[in-house]
């Protein structure tokens, strides 16, 4: 029995022994294994941001369910992250502060969806979530509005480095913002189908717009963009012809022609669809966002030139202000266009993310934001005058459009995470 149990208890050893052996032999045999697998198929900084505490925290902060849309403004006590002396990049007209508005109310508001609660806006979080990427914003100059509030925003944190312009116009400009790799552009196209502007130069008091096309301009820098802000809308009122198919489909207010008066609402609406067909086509299958800003209301009251064109101080209250036709059905026509095209690429397991930065409430609720006679530096200088330049269609910076990037970076977290 002795014996027996001697036997026994040495061959448990020598197993033992044989399967520690084993596992450290297996162990040792992967090591070369995953040096071959990294060297092969290398990690792409582009498919990997830094983690880093920030964006671990923030993570736990998304919600997928939040109804941007519905809401209202509230008085906050927070300061705006930048000021129009501190921010190097806001277009002239739009720079309200440097310019002599008086009144800082305009400041203090910040939007509160019914539903749920916007951060306010993180420039670290934002560049990780985007380092290694390119940020385009394509449109009309409510477009290069948003883009320079981002642009504002994020230097905050990292000074943006303007590494292309063309000539003196600033249509078309890139930055870069070097520490995190991340590039930012502005590309102008107001129609985004291709199109002839009506201009002076051109000779053209009617545009001309050729709706099965999209616009090369930028359609041809496609997969260099990671995340695509598309922005639209006011140019489509201006008189226009519209071409389909090489052939005139109709006009918007073009008396002295004899073509079809046929509106622009549906107009409106082949442009958005062309669009995010082009885009479907070439990245159905691609990690990317495209993002589409709804149409942004103006707040005009009487003439564009009289004293007081948009003389509001404070946002409006909840119920105060409906939107009026115009406003709903172009903001209509982006969210119908924006969730086909994403049921779309949902239906073929694509990997393009499609979205709408909801911003047509929020933006209505604000006649206070505009320059209004401060697109033009001290209008008054001299005194009252009776007829002066008034912009109520683009945004002081700082200022509401601010509000957008918010709701624009809330839409980042959801895709990259």
């Amino acid at each position: 029995m002795g014996t027996n149990h001697h036997y026994a208890q040495n061959h448990q050893q020598n197993a033992n022994c044989f399967t520690k052996k084993l596992i450290a032999w297996a162990l040792y045999s992967l090591i070369p294994l995953a040096l071959i697998h990294f060297y092969l198929f290398p990690i792409s900084p582009a498919q990997t941001p830094p983690i880093t505490e920030t964006t671990i925290e923030h993570s736990k902060q998304t919600n997928p369910q939040c109804d941007y849309f519905n809401g209202t403004w509230v008085k906050s006590t927070i300061n705006p992250l930048y000021n129009g002396k501190s921010c190097g990049t806001i277009k002239k007209g739009q720079n309200c502060m440097v310019h002599g508005r008086p009144d800082s109310g305009y400041l203090h508001w910040r939007w509160k969806p019914e539903n749920c609660q916007i951060p306010p806006f993180d420039p670290t979080l934002f560049l990780e979530l985007i380092n290694n990427r390119h940020v385009a914003f394509i449109g009309d100059s409510m477009a290069r509005n948003q883009l320079e509030s981002l642009l504002c925003l994020l230097s905050t944190k990292s000074e943006p480095e303007l590494v292309y312009r063309d000539s003196e116009e600033n249509k078309f400009r890139r930055w870069v913002f070097k520490e995190y790799n991340v590039t930012v552009s502005v590309v102008w196209s107001p129609f985004l189908v291709k199109g002839l502007e009506k201009s002076a130069a051109s000779g053209l008091n009617h545009n001309k717009l050729y709706l099965d096309s999209a616009d090369e301009k930028w359609a041809s820098d496609l997969n260099k963009f990671d995340v695509m802000v598309f922005s639209i809308g006011h140019w489509f009122l201006h008189p226009a012809i519209y071409y389909e198919r090489e052939r005139v489909l109709g006009c918007h207010h073009c008396p002295e022609f004899n073509h079809t008066e046929i509106g622009f609402f549906g107009i409106f609406r082949k442009a958005i669809n062309t669009t995010l067909k082009k885009v479907k086509d070439e990245l159905n299958m691609s990690d990317k966002l495209v993002v589409v800003t709804t149409f942004s209301p103006a707040h005009f009251e009487g003439e564009w030139d009289s004293a007081g064109a948009c003389p509001k101080k404070v946002p409006y209250k909840q119920g105060e202000k409906e939107m009026e036709y115009m406003d709903t059905e172009m903001r209509k026509v982006e969210i119908e266009e924006v969730m086909t095209a994403a049921k779309e690429v949902e239906a073929i397991k694509g990997r393009l993310r499609i979205e709408a930065l909801d911003v047509t409430r929020l933006a209505l609720m604000r006649p206070d934001g505009h320059p209004g006679p401060y697109m033009n530096p001290n209008p008054f200088s001299e005194g009252k005058k009776e007829r002066v330049q008034n912009d109520c269609v683009h945004w002081c910076l700082p200022g509401p459009i601010d509000s957008w990037n918010e709701i624009l970076l809330e839409i980042v977290k959801r895709w990259r995470y």
